[in-house]
């Protein structure tokens, strides 16, 4: 299956962090993963996104997509441009 693009949950109990990781669609959402892109902190004033932008690229050039929960957090980051339902042309 096709490589994903997702947040994997980490942090202790109602103190959410995250990590961006590219993991198979198959795998659950905190379980194996393929490569850590980089970690999203919600909970800090202004929110805290670090991401590897070589990398980052370098997946989305293999394919690799993005949830929608993860293309916000790029799209925060100025990695891609987020897109939304009317450009999809649903």
């Amino acid at each position: 299956m096709a490589p994903r693009i997702r947040l994997a949950r980490t942090g202790a109990k109602r103190q959410p962090s995250y990590r961006i990781v590219v993991s198979d669609s198959r795998s659950p959402r905190d379980g194996r993963f393929i490569e850590i892109l980089g970690y999203y902190n919600p909970r800090a004033n202004p929110a805290t996104i670090v991401v590897d932008r070589e990398k980052t690229q370098e997946w989305l050039s293999k394919g690799a997509l993005p949830t929608e929960s993860a293309e916000s957090v790029l799209a925060r980051a100025g990695i891609i441009e987020e897109t939304t339902e009317a450009s999809k042309g649903s």
